[in-house]
C-alpha cells in the first residue's frame, strides 16, 4: 500500500474513534443447558451472600456480546467484593475458570465477564444510576428486525 494511502487510512481510523477498530470475533456460544448451569451456580452463590434484587435478563438477540446478564445489589463495598469472590468460586466449581482480567471492580460496581454470561454487582445508588434493567430488561426497546428478504 502506498504511504499516502496508508496514512489516510490511519487518519480515518483515528478520526472515527474506537468504533473504527475491527471487532473481536465472539467465541463459540455456550450450549443452552451449560449456560443455565452457570446461571444457577451464580444465582445460588448470590443468594447465599444475601444479595438483593437478583435479576436474570435473557438478552439473546439483543446483545452481540452476551446471552444472559445477572444484576444484583449489595449494600457496601465489602459485600460486593465478597459476592464477586464467591461467584468466581461457584463458577470454578462448575468448571469455568474466570481470568482476573475479566473482573472489573470499583467501590460500588463489580463486573464479571463470564463469556455468554455477564454479572453486574452494584451498590443501590449505582444500580439506579446505570439502570441496566431499563436498558436490557423486558420493558426496553426491542432490537430492530433484520430487513425482510424479497421472495
Amino acid at each position: 500500500m502506498p504511504r499516502a494511502a496508508k496514512e489516510a487510512t490511519t487518519k480515518r481510523q483515528v478520526a472515527a474513534g474506537p468504533a473504527a477498530a475491527p471487532k473481536r470475533a465472539r467465541k463459540e456460544k455456550l450450549a443452552p443447558d451449560r449456560l443455565e448451569e452457570l446461571v444457577a451456580a451464580v444465582r445460588a452463590s448470590l443468594e447465599d451472600d444475601k444479595a438483593e434484587e437478583i435479576v436474570v435478563l435473557d438478552v439473546t438477540g439483543r446483545s452481540d456480546v452476551v446471552d444472559r446478564m445477572i444484576i444484583a445489589t449489595g449494600q457496601v463495598e465489602r459485600q460486593l467484593q465478597a459476592m464477586a469472590t464467591h461467584v468466581e468460586d461457584a463458577l470454578e466449581k462448575v468448571g469455568m475458570k474466570i481470568r482476573r482480567n475479566k473482573i472489573e471492580a470499583s467501590p460500588d460496581w463489580v463486573l464479571i465477564d463470564a463469556g455468554d454470561l455477564m454479572i453486574h454487582l452494584f451498590q443501590p445508588e449505582k444500580r439506579v444510576t446505570y439502570g441496566l434493567e431499563r436498558m436490557w430488561g423486558p420493558e426496553s426497546p426491542a432490537p430492530e428486525a433484520p430487513p425482510a428478504a424479497d421472495d
